[in-house]
């Protein structure tokens, strides 16, 4: 008979015989059946709720089923699984197309075939208080209910718990009498046949009693395989790098690792155990499927079992938790695509993606504008915002015309569509494509980018942009913006951004504190340097500091501008001024005086006064590029003068270099200077030092001498006081040379009165 669509062996891994009532247990088997299954698979099954598992019985049900006039087919094994929390893998009705892929292998990276065995070892000194002590430790908190059973009874040549146990004992209580006890934890615990064995539960309880709907917190669950070699078993739950925070020795054929799982309720617990022993089967693995349920027994470590002792092999080994495990897991079977050989494309090469910004950045590529606060980093955004909708230059370069999307995360809606309508008006733009700018306001309701990106990708899917511009993205950052690793990780959501949509995706983001002209373009923002080299193209801004003349410069600008403006309006004036006068502040202002009358005047010079101010608020932006597709470009010189950006076309911001940005050779000059000057400090000390050691001894201070101890020659030393290019004006305004009687040169103190001692042969 036909099977149904689904793979029931692996849907009935899914079911806990447990949670089904008596009728619905003969329901599976009546589905097995009919879907043409053998008994064992039904049997074998049923062995998973041993209260209620007897030999022989589903054989006995079994011969009953054939003829029955209600058949139960495999839908019904499906319905519970769903009912259980399964979900199937994949829409079984779905036909797959030319290029789909059948992806059964994955989450496969283990071949069983090839892994050697891990040996197992006995402790050397087994002390079976300490055992269960530090597996209390390991796995509760003091305060929590723990649930364990010594007492047992044999069914079959198979011990078997005999009741519920106990479960109204903390940790922190069973680990002070541990402590106490001397080694016997039968006066704890109570006596155990050491035949047996005992039991513990792995996840804590309520305290009134053992079901799942007792387990406070859904923490733990539980991976054993019988059906495999222990040394096996152990190399494959390394392998697989299980988040294991107890791994026990039964004390028969299998081991018992306690996995963390940390689940929020019982429904996510059942959704992790799934993913878990899935992982696991496919790598070989072979699971119990029996003891799913998070109110599960296990093997206590530090008791004896026949001739064997269960015992504590390792704890917190595999991956830290089960978040990291999983995304280990799901980066092992990636899907990035296979290597080609350049022969194979040479002749047909990939169509290049379209300029967005021509020379700077394509569609589909990353951008980042960084600059420091004050530096009209939104408002250069908004510009472009413009451009591109408009199709015109942002700054000095063509922008293609196309939708844009402007993710506002900080400014208020009010703001954010005022400082639109600024922009365009200051930039001079008629505002013909306003259909082509949609803005997404989401101040107080931002996301971490690893949660927005999808949400972005949903919202924009539809929509043929060309271009996302997120500002700023300090409000989406997630994780620590030092760490390479995990801003590479947020680096990756835009990735995923201008891939899922074929957009350029454009952000800014702020330089680093201190002095930035000495630091290169890639290593001014601030946080990691992934920031920097991440995107295609990064555009750096660095302010210029302005001179008082090119302040002047502007103010004459302002002024002038202002002036022509009021005349444009009130008089046909052009006929009277030169175009020199119409560059002179001073010109136009005179000819506005006579020309106005006393209300008229007064009104200008309101203005004028207004336009000063604005000159003078007025900040000048050198902006960098460092570009992956394209060739560098000179760099760009701008005025800010609020909201807008402008070219510097005079050229006036050119020969202005930022503080700390030098060329070499005006650094090598300024050194040596700095170097010459504090020679030049330290030998006037070193003069003046051993001038007044000489004359403190009560001697005329020879000139050969104070040369010796200055280290240099008396020609060099007499040339300092004298009235040739090597004179040495601290020195010699306080000292001067002298010939002695013994025709040998000397040196003296000047008189205060500055008059020469011919007496003593002063020369």
């Amino acid at each position: 008979m036909e099977r149904s669509q689904y793979d029931l062996l692996e849907v009935l891994d899914h079911i806990e015989p447990a949670e089904l009532d008596y009728q619905q247990w003969l329901n599976i088997g009546m589905a097995l059946d009919l879907e043409g299954y053998s008994v064992d698979v039904w049997d074998n099954w049923s062995r998973r709720d041993p209260g209620r598992y007897h030999p022989g019985e589903c054989q006995k049900k079994w011969k009953g089923f054939k003829g029955n006039g209600s058949p139960v087919t495999g839908g019904t094994i499906v319905q519970y699984a769903r009912e259980q929390g399964w979900t199937p893998p994949c829409d079984p009705g779905h036909a797959l197309g030319w290029e789909d892929t059948i992806s059964s292998e994955e989450g496969v990276f283990i071949d069983r075939n090839w892994v050697e065995g891990k040996e197992v070892r006995e402790p050397a000194r087994f002390d079976p208080a300490k055992e269960l002590i530090r597996y209390l430790e390991t796995l509760f908190e003091a305060g929590e209910n723990v649930g364990y059973v010594v007492k047992s009874w044999q069914k079959d040549d198979k011990w078997l718990p005999a009741d519920k146990g106990s479960f109204d004992r903390t940790a922190g209580q069973l680990i002070e009498a541990l402590s106490a006890c001397g080694g016997d934890i039968g006066s704890v615990l109570g006596d155990y046949d050491p035949q047996a064995g005992a039991w513990i539960r792995f996840n804590p309880l309520d305290g009134k009693g053992v079901r799942n709907d007792n387990v406070t917190d859904f923490r733990y669950a539980l991976v054993e395989s019988d059906s495999m070699e222990i040394d096996k078993q152990h190399a494959l739950i390394r392998e697989l790098e299980l988040p294991v925070a107890c791994l026990v020795h039964s004390g028969k054929k299998s081991l018992h690792a306690i996995v963390k799982v940390d689940a929020a309720d019982y429904g996510e617990y059942r959704k992790r155990v799934d993913y878990l022993y899935d992982i696991c089967r496919k790598n070989g693995l072979e699971i119990d499927q029996q003891n799913r349920n998070p109110s599960r027994l296990s093997r206590m470590p530090g008791v004896l079992r026949g001739e064997n002792k269960q015992f504590l092999i390792d704890t917190n080994i595999g991956k830290e938790s089960w978040a990291e495990w999983k995304e280990w897991i799901e980066s092992v079977n990636d899907d990035l695509p296979d290597p080609e050989s350049l022969e194979d494309v040479w002749d047909n090469l990939p169509e290049l993606a379209p300029c967005l910004i021509e020379g700077v950045l394509r569609q589909g590529h990353k951008m980042l504008i960084a600059g420091p606060s004050k530096a009209g980093k939104s408002f250069l955004q908004i510009e472009m915002c413009i451009a591109i909708a408009e199709g015109r230059k942002w700054l000095s370069w063509q922008c293609s015309q196309g939708r844009v999307m402007y993710v506002n995360l900080e400014l208020d809606r009010a703001s954010c569509l005022h400082r639109f309508r600024d922009v365009y008006q200051a930039m001079g733009i008629r505002p013909e494509h306003l259909d082509n700018i949609d803005i997404w306001n989401l101040r107080g309701k931002s996301r971490p980018m690893d949660k927005l990106a999808p949400m972005l990708i949903r919202r924009a899917s539809k929509k043929n942009y060309i271009a996302i511009i997120i500002d700023p993205i300090y409000k989406v950052i997630t994780g620590d913006e030092n760490s390479a690793d995990q801003m590479s990780n947020f680096c990756n959501q835009f990735d995923k951004v201008c891939t899922e949509l074929g957009v350029a995706v454009i952000y800014c983001h702020h330089h680093s504190k201190g002095s930035q002209g000495s630091k290169k373009s890639m290593d001014r923002a601030s946080g990691s340097g992934v920031f920097a080299r991440d995107p295609d193209a990064m555009l750096d801004m660095i302010e210029l500091e302005l001179s008082e003349e090119a302040l002047k410069q502007e103010e004459n600008k302002a002024v002038c501008e202002a002036c022509k403006q009021y005349l444009d309006s009130h008089f046909k004036w052009e006929d009277d001024l030169s175009q020199d006068d119409l560059c002179s502040s001073y010109q136009m202002l005179n000819y506005c005086e006579n020309k106005l009358d006393v209300w008229q005047w007064a009104n200008l010079q309101k203005m004028v006064e207004a336009a000063r101010i604005r000159a003078r608020s007025v900040t000048a932006w050198r902006i960098e590029g460092t570009l992956r597709e394209f060739p560098k470009f000179p760099a760009v010189n701008a005025w800010f003068n609020y909201p807008v950006h402008t070219i510097d076309q005079v050229g006036i911001l050119s020969d202005i270099e930022p503080e700390t940005e030098k060329p070499l050779w005006q650094k090598a000059a300024e050194k040596r200077k700095e170097l010459a000057q504090k020679a030049k400090e330290k030998k006037l000390s070193s003069f003046e030092v051993e001038f007044a050691n000489i004359e403190f001894e009560g001697r005329v201070v020879p000139a050969q001498e104070l040369a010796d101890k200055l280290d240099t020659s008396s020609r060099t030393l007499l040339s300092w006081l004298g009235d040739s290019n090597k004179r040495k004006k601290d020195l010699a305004d306080h000292y001067e040379k002298y010939q002695g009687a013994d025709n040998k040169m000397y040196i003296r103190r000047k008189e205060k009165q500055g008059a020469p001692d011919q007496k003593n042969g002063a020369v």
